[in-house]
């Protein structure tokens, strides 16, 4: 496995991330496209122990009749700060807990990092067909 030269810095495993805190309210509306987005999240590539920052958008339509509530999502994002996680593993990782807890297959999670090395990343993870 190849590794970064240079300073090495700690950072914390998957599992520090809060899973737990992600809370939904009941909302009736299969119908209804909700949209969330954010710029204000941070994890740390695994390789160089750097934070990689992104703007992250949740799409979905709350089929299995739930919402994620907003405060909770931020504290969850949160969670993941010191993580070490590669930027797909992270978009793939916030689709599949959220698609657990807002029980639809309806969901689309999109993160744009920040340019690192000269390169743009956006991941996508699920559908929203």
């Amino acid at each position: 496995m190849a590794q970064a030269e240079g300073l090495k810095l700690a950072f914390d495993g998957e599992d520090k991330i809060r899973t737990e805190l992600l809370e939904t309210f009941d909302f009736d509306s299969p119908d209804q496209f909700i949209l969330t987005e954010t710029d204000e999240f941070s994890a740390v590539c695994p390789f160089s122990g750097l934070p990689d920052l992104a703007y992250v958008k949740i799409e979905y339509f709350p089929i299995g009749g739930k919402c994620v509530e907003l405060k909770s999502l931020k504290y969850y994002f949160i969670s993941y700060r010191n993580v070490g996680i590669y930027q797909e593993g992270a978009t793939k990782r916030i689709y599949n807990d959220l698609k657990s807890v807002l029980e639809t297959a309806r969901l689309q999670v999109t993160t744009v990092y920040n340019i690192r090395g000269g390169f743009d990343t956006t991941c996508i993870e699920g559908s929203l067909d």
